[in-house]
């Protein structure tokens, strides 16, 4: 009878102990966790990349194609700011309102009564 007593506490120990292992140890739930966490980010970060890297796919396939010619151009206009000989090259600023400082009706105010 004592002998199955042992054996029984034995038993329990062992549950117990194997618990805690799989909640609170090296390798249990909450290391699983953080794991799946680090693996989500990981898949949003390589999914961005993968888009990108198709964008730039797409735009060497067009600088490879027959009319590639066009597409160097293009990218030469718009990021180099060149222009073909004979062409006339005009820029169109526009100018931004003037900002008045927010304490000017005050000053205004002030200059105005001596």
């Amino acid at each position: 009878m004592r002998a199955l007593r042992f054996v029984a506490l034995l038993l329990v120990l062992l549950l117990a102990w194997l618990q805690y292992r799989l909640w609170f140890g090296h390798g249990g739930a909450g290391d699983v966790a953080e794991l799946q966490k680090q693996v989500q980010q990981q898949e949003r970060d390589n999914s961005g990349l993968r888009q990108r890297n198709d964008a730039l796919a797409a735009e060497v396939k067009d600088l490879k194609s027959a009319d590639g010619g066009a597409a160097v151009e293009e990218r030469a206009r718009s990021e180099l700011g060149m222009i073909k000989p004979g062409e006339t090259f005009y820029r169109i600023v526009e100018q931004r309102p003037q900002q008045v400082p927010q304490d000017a009706p005050a000053q205004e105010q002030q200059e105005a009564k001596p």
